[in-house]
């Protein structure tokens, strides 16, 4: 019964993406029809930035929820653990790293993270894993190296801050909680739930089943951020957005805002930056980049399901004041 649901839920939701994609496709082939004489060229801009990011966009998005749906069906949670180093400090190293050969985006790590963090792993490790694994991992190294093709060292760029920040955030969550359980109890998670009531089916079922679950799960955030930035850029009063974007101090800030809200997965949001690029500084899209996969609305909600309060509150406060003062260090001195 539950498969049911779920299978007639899913089937809902891709019915509104066909209709979606179909609506602004055909507005876009028969603009200059007459059908379409009475409607605001504002919509049709709205129209072709929307598409230009959704098309250019689904491919890595595809790729993005097979590996890391064959990473969770294959990989289990203590291959990971045996290759971190027991010293709390140098076990940052590689957890930064690990994304490269688990390439798990942030739509699916926190549920991740929640059980090896249950099995042993200290949290200040689980928190760099968790938030550099969807930023360093090739997935997301050749989207943004594709979206933005004219300035390839935006891609090298992304990594390093990625980097640099996910190991001060590791670092001070540890010096905060090291003596702290930060998980809620009696928290059960619901991957595992549905693991359970399918004990003896195929890994290879498990993979379909995992990159169809993430497909509709990004695939929805990917449709609204798409969408809001078109929106954004269309209407937006472009002299106001100029005054902001070209500000080394604020554009960040705004940048990361705005990551936040768009909720976009990492594996795409490389599109809606690039849409950007003429707008803002290359800090403001390298904050927008960075701080997007590591803390959005969705993982926001995620992550107060599975962890407590208070470790919630001040990883939301640590982290985009680590990613800004990242950023803006290596704009004034690097790029």
């Amino acid at each position: 019964m539950i498969y049911i649901n779920k299978l007639l839920k899913d089937s809902i939701i891709l019915l509104l993406f066909c209709s979606f994609m179909f609506l602004f496709l055909f507005a876009e082939v028969f603009k200059n029809t007459s059908l379409f004489t009475r409607i605001p060229s504002s919509f049709f801009n709205v129209n072709t930035i929307f598409l230009s990011i959704i098309l250019e966009a689904i491919p890595f998005i595809l790729l993005g929820v097979f590996v890391s749906a064959i990473i969770q069906a294959f990989v289990s949670e203590n291959a990971i653990r045996r290759v971190l180093p027991r010293n709390a400090y140098l076990a940052v190293l590689p957890a930064a790293l690990l994304g490269i050969i688990f390439p798990i985006c942030e739509c699916a790590i926190i549920p991740v993270v929640r059980r090896l963090i249950k099995k042993g792993m200290p949290a200040h490790v689980g928190v760099v894993f968790m938030l550099s694994a969807p930023i360093i991992n090739p997935v997301v190294y050749a989207s943004t190296y594709y979206a933005f093709r004219s300035t390839p060292y935006m891609a090298n760029a992304r990594m390093l801050v990625g980097f640099i920040s996910s190991i001060l955030i590791g670092l001070i969550i540890y010096r905060q909680f090291k003596k702290e359980n930060v998980l809620k109890t009696n928290t059960e998670d619901q991957h595992e739930d549905h693991h359970h009531h399918h004990p003896k089916r195929n890994r290879f079922i498990d993979t379909l089943y995992h990159a169809s679950d993430e497909l509709f799960d990004t695939g929805k955030y990917l449709f609204i951020g798409a969408f809001l930035a078109s929106l954004f850029q269309a209407f937006f009063d472009r002299n106001a957005l100029l005054s902001i974007g070209t500000s080394t101090t604020l554009a960040p800030g705004v940048m990361m805002g705005f990551a936040y809200v768009l909720s976009v997965c990492s594996s795409a949001d490389a599109f809606v930056a690039s849409s950007f690029g003429s707008t803002f500084t290359t800090g403001a899209l390298l904050a927008f980049l960075v701080f997007g996969p590591m803390i959005d609305i969705k993982n926001t909600l995620m992550l107060f399901a599975y962890f407590k309060k208070r470790f919630v509150l001040f990883l939301l406060f640590i982290t985009p004041i680590v990613v800004y003062l990242v950023v803006f260090i290596l704009q004034e001195f690097i790029i």
